[in-house]
């Protein structure tokens, strides 16, 4: 039987789905909200403190930023027809544990909070701030339901997961390996 054509379909993203969470549509939905919430503008502005923001840390934050593109763009590549947006994995999808998955076992979850800390320091804003806490949350939280479903379907899983780290290496929100 050949996979649908259509990725969306190949992911499993269905109304139904959105209406009941029945692949993880919720995780992604609290992902991409939190994502797109990076374009709002500064809150509290940096001025509004009585100072300019440190050129340094604005640069650092753009470089960050940069750095996590990358990363993303190496992860996806790397993922091939495994990729599903969903943490519940494609049915006959391979477990992909080398390149940027060898390097921790959710990179694309890594990338988007190295963007998020860069778009922090660049702007020098509290909101941003919050929202970078807010992404650490709900992608720890959309890992751990997509590692229960890897486990289920890859009996190698077992062993990645004790050797490679999570999100961010020895931060227990995001490295939950026992160590």
């Amino acid at each position: 039987m050949r996979p649908p054509a259509n990725p969306l379909r190949r992911w499993g993203l269905s109304w139904g789905g959105w209406l009941d969470n029945r692949h993880g549509e919720w995780w992604l939905l609290a992902q991409l909200v939190l994502i797109a919430a990076h374009l709002l503008p500064p809150w509290p502005a940096p001025g509004a403190w009585g100072y300019a923001w440190p050129l340094p840390l604005a640069l650092a934050g753009a470089v960050l930023f940069l750095v996590g593109l990358v990363l993303a763009a190496q992860a996806f590549w790397g993922l091939g027809a495994s990729l599903t947006p969903l943490p519940d994995p494609i049915p006959g999808a391979l477990l992909v544990s080398s390149g940027a998955y060898g390097r921790c076992r959710h990179p694309l979850y890594q990338a988007v909070l190295l963007c998020s800390l860069g778009v922090t320091l660049a702007l020098g804003s509290l909101l941003h701030l919050a929202l970078l806490l807010g992404l650490a949350a709900v992608l720890g939280g959309k890992a751990r339901r997509e590692e229960r479903a890897l486990a289920a379907v890859h009996p190698e899983y077992a062993a990645y997961r004790a050797a490679t780290p999570a999100i961010i290496p020895r931060l227990p929100w995001l490295d939950w390996r026992v160590l």
